[in-house]
């Protein structure tokens, strides 16, 4: 999948003179957590979020009076407190790629670019739900985890026992277990009603399955060769 597929187009942009109140009010109102700040030529010049907002917004304890507040808020400027150095991706971007970026860096948004031209945004929330779908999570599915050698074949025997027995695979996720080189996890969910009958495969075929959280998953791995 990617970013440009999912990523949100009607964008909320705001001027870099925009006021902290006039901010606050339009994140408000539109029910959103960024808004991108663009100049008169719509070129992206930086972002604003509602963490930013309420980090500069004065302490509830101030002696000033609400005129005298609103009056500051209104003096103070979106492109004051801006995160100018904004990380963009491209519409090519994948969402795993999309979801690293934001992981490594700390943020929780990131403007799409198209050369020069801004032509949308996606967020945390939104590679989050990709990513679940993906999974398949679901009350109708079961969650089956076996541990593989990382070897040329591993997978495929895996399939191959399900595909004889009829068992349709929703989803699969793979990855290495840090703690045990050599060692791939595999996470495969399976339709509900198919549960019991791909247990009895694969533990047939010489797996073993785990189906729920083990502290020690030594007796799940697999041989040494």
């Amino acid at each position: 999948m990617y970013i440009g597929r999912i990523m949100h187009t009607d964008l909320i942009t705001v001027a870099p003179e925009t006021s902290l109140s006039d901010a606050r009010d339009l994140i408000e109102e539109k029910k959103i957590d960024h808004l991108l700040v663009v100049d008169r030529h719509k070129k992206l010049v930086g972002i604003v979020s509602d963490r930013d907002l309420k980090q500069n917004w004065a302490s509830p304890a101030t002696s000033l009076s609400v005129h005298e507040l609103n009056y500051l808020l209104q003096k103070v400027e979106v492109k004051m407190i801006m995160t100018k150095t904004v990380v963009t991706v491209s519409p090519d971007t994948t969402i795993e790629r999309a979801a690293y970026i934001m992981q490594t860096r700390d943020i929780s948004s990131l403007p799409v670019m198209e050369g020069e031209e801004l032509v949308g945004i996606i967020t945390s929330t939104d590679v989050m739900e990709v990513l679940l779908e993906a999974i398949g999570i679901s009350d109708d599915s079961v969650r089956l985890g076996i541990f593989v050698r990382d070897s040329i074949g591993a997978l495929a025997e895996v399939m191959e026992l399900l595909r004889k027995a009829a068992i349709n695979i929703q989803s699969l996720f793979c990855w290495p277990e840090k703690d045990h080189p050599g060692v791939t996890q595999l996470v495969i969910r399976v339709a509900a009603a198919d549960g019991d009958s791909a247990i009895r495969t694969l533990t047939d075929g010489g797996f073993k399955v785990k189906t729920r959280y083990e502290k020690d998953i030594v007796p799940f791995l697999p041989p040494m060769t």
